[in-house]
């Protein structure tokens, strides 16, 4: 009998990712869905869709699945972790759904406690609709709406989302984490899984973000990208874990 070194994850489904050569949301997927496994919650986890280059998710996740409107993951989870509370709730973001158009659902659900997990992922663009800069475009970096590279005097500074969001009581972990090696990788992992379990415990609101590659929008081979999240993205989205209300209590 042969022995199974590897397999995919029975919380993803047989179809096929719609991602971007490169892209690193589909590691994101897998990180997810083995942590749902694993964690033996599939048959009871509500997923939340949001509007971007993931906004097909629900047919990747082999969990239900709900698509929100731009933005609204965090209010439509709200919804749904209230009226069936014990199901395990998470919304799956980009940056521009969450850290623009979505920021204040987020910061309020953030604030209220609420007990579910958000998976935020920073490109640094929106990569859906074309490569606009983004709230989390880095200075300099040059995208279809600042062609000359992002200027602190015309577009203000990158925003930190898990800075920002270490400093609302209510919420119970927040952590950043990237996926552009193996060692970061197995990291993420060990930061989402912590997150469903502080979602389990009862704890509350829980946000991991992760930084991810957008080559085609980048300009980039995959692994030049990788080179990027490593030697500019991380210098200015240091990774660690901001904020832990429960650790060694």
């Amino acid at each position: 009998m042969e022995k199974i070194v590897y397999q995919k994850s029975k919380g993803l489904t047989d179809a096929t990712l719609s991602y971007c050569p490169g892209c690193t949301h589909g590691i994101i997927h897998k990180l997810v869905a083995e942590c749902l496994e694993e964690l033996g919650v599939l048959e009871k986890t509500i997923g939340v869709a949001s509007v971007g280059c993931s906004v097909l998710s629900y047919n990747f996740f082999n969990c239900d699945m709900q698509q929100a409107a731009h933005g609204r993951a965090c209010a439509v989870a709200t919804g749904i972790k209230r009226t069936r509370p014990d199901s395990v709730v998470f919304t799956y973001q980009g940056d521009g759904d969450l850290a623009s158009i979505g920021i204040a659902e987020t910061i309020h659900a953030a604030n209220r406690g609420e007990n579910f997990t958000v998976i935020f992922v920073n490109n640094a663009i929106y990569g859906m609709t074309g490569g606009q800069m983004a709230p989390t475009t880095l200075i300099g970096q040059k995208t279809t709406t600042s062609p000359f590279g992002r200027s602190v005097v015309d577009h203000g500074e990158p925003i930190r989302i898990s800075e920002m969001f270490a400093t609302i009581p209510r919420a119970s972990f927040i952590a950043r984490v990237s996926v552009h090696n193996v060692q970061n990788v197995r990291n993420a992992k060990k930061m989402i899984k912590k997150a469903f379990q502080y979602q389990l415990e009862n704890k509350g609101f829980s946000l991991i973000e992760v930084l991810s590659t957008c080559p085609v929008n980048w300009g980039m081979t995959p692994y030049d990208a990788l080179q990027w999240v490593e030697k500019e993205m991380i210098n200015y989205y240091p990774l660690g874990v901001y904020k832990d209300n429960y650790e060694n209590k």
